[in-house]
């Protein structure tokens, strides 16, 4: 497994912050990163944190734990598989105590057991792990979810609350260490949405659980039921307690923080489009939270003053789209840039240069069509720009972060975190239509014909209209992207490690079937994106995974359409990169865009010679700051 190697930022992360963690004197504070590091900084004076110590995991961090009872001790738990122990005092050199290895997926959260020994780990696979960090060893599996197991807390009391993408909220009380780990469930509930954040109050009386909903529940030990709280139109998706417990915020996906009181009465709401509020941390007085940009934003419990906040913007990409001879280029930052496909120039869609200006929050998904430029939102809209830089219109709220789009039978369809599939009108962007939903986040659509291809975390690639719609075929894990081409091929990428390529053929009531599919290997991880050039009969099949890897796969279908081998097949690796690749767009038949999450965007296609290669590549920060000097000078000169 390759580390990710992202350039170094003297001020903060290289990439978006996913968790922050609060040492329980409040003068530290640990941040996670995308880019694989844990940054702990001084919070002393907290108008001026200072980053102090690095900590570093071979792929993307997705929390960290400060040790109840040895306040030097940080567990971190990353993508990599791992948790790492360390010690890392106020004074000397931080070092590895231990690495909890023996994990099968992604960790994403942990917790430390009151004696400070014991170490919680939920992860991917739906397990929540008990181990002993003194020895390294596994002592115990404590819960089982069937989905993604999200977040974990502990109780003053050593009750150990888990819970998941399926739904259920379950207690535990795994003993005290003197006695055998043993696998006891309490109490278990359950939720129509997803829940993906929990914390115990201080006292341990209340459990608050976030739900996907925009709701917060209250909970009693026995998870019986005490308040819902209506947060947002978005997913609630973290939660802190205040230090007397008399109050608690919580971060949604409408980019901001609602903080309130043991009544649910809203005490206030801070809003910033910087904000990534899937964590939230407190003490002492202070609030911290993630952000798209390149540190942690602190602000003041009492009064939400901000008192500091991350300095520079990331340029992530996470969504490509093609305008005619435009490539259209969606960035954490919120900004679009529109590049032509020869490379010759970029330039703003929406100058200035600010997150806040083509829409509020990270560009989550493109779609582009008759001059007009769409995207998706972490808060759940759709943000329109027509043909002149003036038009800039907003659809009412989807109820849900938007990963998808696409432009078909004259409408926009738009996908989205809890399932649903929403047609707009492509002007005025009111909703006309929702249709037959999917069991998952809708991570990609393609258009096809009038009607269009789905891809989601119920691991269903489907096809047909908004009610009538065909199941294709399913992955073993979630579906990140769907394509197609010519009406006659479609391919979808998966966390399962594998890329699916089937035939097409008209079916019932003019719909589509599929008549053939092949599995594609190459890829050690999750493969995120997926793209088709050249002939149906013959196409390239592109895709990018988590290993870094680009690969490229030439399928034959033989000379009568399906009549070739349903093997499997190993494809090339075309190029590495530096993180894990985000998504790409076909420019024309010969080539396609590639972008990477380490700020690369590629054009790969056919040389002169027919091999598939990596034609030409550029930094996404350097096309972000031509672009920024160019809206500068325009303003310069305009007056």
């Amino acid at each position: 497994m390759r580390a990710i190697e992202l350039r170094s930022d003297p001020s903060g992360h290289a990439a978006p912050v996913t968790h922050v963690a609060f040492r329980a004197d409040g003068k530290r504070l640990a941040t996670c990163s995308y880019d694989g590091t844990v940054l702990v900084w001084d919070t002393s004076e907290p108008i001026r944190p200072v980053p102090l110590t690095q900590l570093r995991h071979r792929r993307l961090v997705n929390a960290a734990a400060w040790n109840p009872t040895q306040p030097s001790l940080l567990a971190t738990a990353s993508a990599d598989k791992t948790v790492a122990v360390w010690r890392v005092p106020d004074h000397g050199r931080h070092r590895l105590v231990t690495v909890l290895a023996r994990h099968t997926d992604d960790i994403n959260a942990v917790a430390w057991m009151p004696d400070g020994r014991r170490l919680i780990c939920v992860s991917e696979d739906g397990r929540a792990t008990l181990w002993d960090t003194t020895t390294g060893a596994l002592l115990a599996g404590i819960a089982t979810h069937g989905a993604h197991c999200m977040m974990v807390s502990v109780s003053r009391d050593g009750l150990v609350a888990t819970v998941g993408e399926d739904g259920m909220v379950a207690v535990g009380e795994p003993g005290p260490l003197s006695h055998p780990p043993r696998h006891a469930r309490t109490a278990t509930r359950h939720y129509a949405s997803s829940v993906e954040g929990c914390a115990w109050s201080h006292s341990g009386a209340l459990l608050a659980v976030t739900r996907d909903d925009g709701a917060v529940d209250l909970l009693t030990p026995r998870l019986e039921r005490v308040r819902t709280v209506a947060v947002s139109t978005t997913a609630a998706r973290a939660v802190a307690w205040a230090d007397d417990d008399r109050s608690f915020v919580v971060g949604a996906y409408d980019g901001s923080l609602h903080v309130f009181d043991l009544t649910g009465e809203r005490v206030r709401r801070v809003h910033d489009a910087r904000l990534w509020p899937r964590s939230v941390a407190t003490a002492h007085g202070l609030v911290a939270a993630g952000s798209f940009w390149n540190g942690p934003h602190l602000l003041d419990l009492a009064t939400g003053a901000e008192l500091s906040a991350p300095d520079r913007p990331g340029h992530g990409v996470n969504a490509l789209a093609v305008r005619g001879d435009d490539l259209l280029i969606g960035c954490d930052s919120g900004l679009v840039l529109a590049m032509d496909t020869d490379g010759a120039e970029a330039r703003a869609v929406a100058p200035p240069v600010r997150a806040r200006e083509f829409c509020d929050g990270p560009v989550l998904s493109l779609a582009a069509g008759d001059g007009a430029v769409y995207a998706g939102t972490y808060a759940g809209h759709v943000v329109r720009r027509g043909p002149h830089s003036a038009e800039r219109s907003v659809s009412p709220g989807l109820g849900a972060p938007v990963p998808s789009l696409c432009l078909t039978g004259g409408r926009l369809v738009a996908g989205t975190y809890n399932g649903e599939l929403i047609a707009l009108d492509p002007v005025t962007l009111a909703v006309t239509e929702r249709g037959e939903p999917h069991g998952g986040s809708v991570k990609s659509l393609s258009a096809l014909g009038d009607g269009f291809l789905s891809a989601a975390t119920d691991r269903t690639v489907a096809a047909g209209s908004l009610h009538d719609r065909v199941p294709l075929w399913q992955h073993g894990n979630l579906v990140n992207a769907v394509t197609q081409l010519g009406g006659r091929v479609a391919a979808s990428a998966s966390r399962d490690h594998t890329v699916k390529v089937g035939l097409l053929a008209p079916g019932e009531r003019g719909g589509v079937r599929v008549t053939e599919v092949r599995t594609l290997l190459g890829p050690d991880e999750s493969v995120k994106c997926v793209g088709l050039l050249g002939d149906p009969r013959a196409p390239v099949v592109l895709a990018g995974s988590y290993d870094f890897g680009l690969y490229a796969w030439e399928v034959d279908w033989g000379d009568d359409w399906g009549d070739g081998a349903a093997t499997l097949s190993q494809g090339r690796l075309v190029a590495e990169f530096r993180q894990g690749l985000s998504c790409m767009a076909r420019l024309d038949e010969r080539r396609m865009a590639v972008a990477g999450w380490d700020g690369r965007l590629s054009v790969v296609g056919r040389d002169h010679r027919g091999t598939v290669r990596e034609l030409r590549s550029w930094d996404i920060g350097e096309l972000a700051e031509e672009a920024a000097r160019t809206v500068r000078e325009s303003e310069r000169v305009a007056g």
